[in-house]
């Protein structure tokens, strides 16, 4: 498995390579990382897995400075996963100016969801993605879909800007508890590993009374936010949406996502789970 650090030599490698699939991630890697490369192996010849915490998707106060920058044992794990290449640069490599000038500006859902409380996130997200496409050139790329809304946002990007790229979706990987997993994860108590499980409970309350024909969105919203805080969480959103583009979900749309976003103690998670009625 090649560790590559620049970009002059990260393009030197691709030349050689055939079909090639990429997961861009932050480190700190865990199974669910894990399972993108796994699925990627399906897709193409050769796997790079990018690692880059990226500061521009970090809003103020957020945790860019302490998030576990791990790469020995990140490579340890792609190597045994099978990955081909890790493309590991820094800043300086990535942005040679010290600060981006130019970026991605994605429609207006980045400012819902969690972009009402992550201001210019999905512009770092999409800005760094788009960066690592055009440095990989890979035939496909995967993402977790934790991360509903970033996918979201980069399937858009993609058709929207004639990109090359094929992104393939990869189902959310969980503890036993339910809890999805993720790096933050890492930052939670033992008794808050256990508490965490209630946010995926929540939302599979809703689905389960969605597919029995409660249409009453909102009071379904607001029944689950309202548990999550009598339970010590502090609640960012819980909402319904249509689950192609995450416009706000209507009693006719079949394809559904609910999507959340909550604090406890002092970790912000998020999580999802699709409903089809369409069966």
């Amino acid at each position: 498995m090649h560790i590559i650090h620049t970009i002059a030599e990260m393009r030197s490698w691709r030349k050689q390579a055939k079909r090639v699939a990429l997961v861009p991630t932050m480190g700190n890697l865990h199974e669910g990382h894990l399972s993108l490369v796994r699925t990627a192996k399906a897709y193409a010849d050769s796997v790079v897995v990018s690692i880059f915490v990226n500061r521009i998707q970090f809003g103020a106060g957020e945790d860019f400075d302490k998030y576990p920058r791990t790469l020995e044992q990140d490579a340890e794990k792609l190597k045994a996963a099978g990955a081909d290449a890790v493309f590991a640069p820094d800043e300086s490599e990535l942005y040679p100016n010290g600060v981006q000038s130019y970026f991605v500006e994605p429609p207006a859902i980045q400012n819902e969801l969690c972009g009402r409380s992550r201001p210019g996130h999905f512009r770092g997200v999409a800005t760094i993605v788009t960066k690592l496409f055009n440095i990989v050139q890979p035939d496909v790329a995967c993402f977790g879909k934790k991360d509903y809304q970033q996918l979201a946002v980069i399937k858009g990007m993609v058709q929207d800007l004639n990109m090359n790229v094929e992104i393939i979706p990869v189902e959310i990987e969980r503890a036993q508890t339910g809890l999805a997993l993720s790096s933050r994860n890492g930052y939670l108590s033992a008794q808050e590993q256990v508490q965490a499980a209630q946010l995926f409970a929540q939302l599979q309350n809703i689905a389960d009374a969605i597919k029995l024909g409660n249409t009453n969105f909102s009071a379904l919203e607001n029944s689950a936010a309202t548990y999550l805080q009598q339970n010590g969480w502090q609640v960012d959103y819980i909402e319904i949406r249509q689950a192609q583009m995450l416009a706000k979900a209507q009693i006719s749309d079949k394809n559904l996502v609910i999507l959340a976003a909550a604090i406890l103690g002092t970790t912000r998670l998020i999580d999802n789970i699709e409903v089809n009625l369409s069966h």
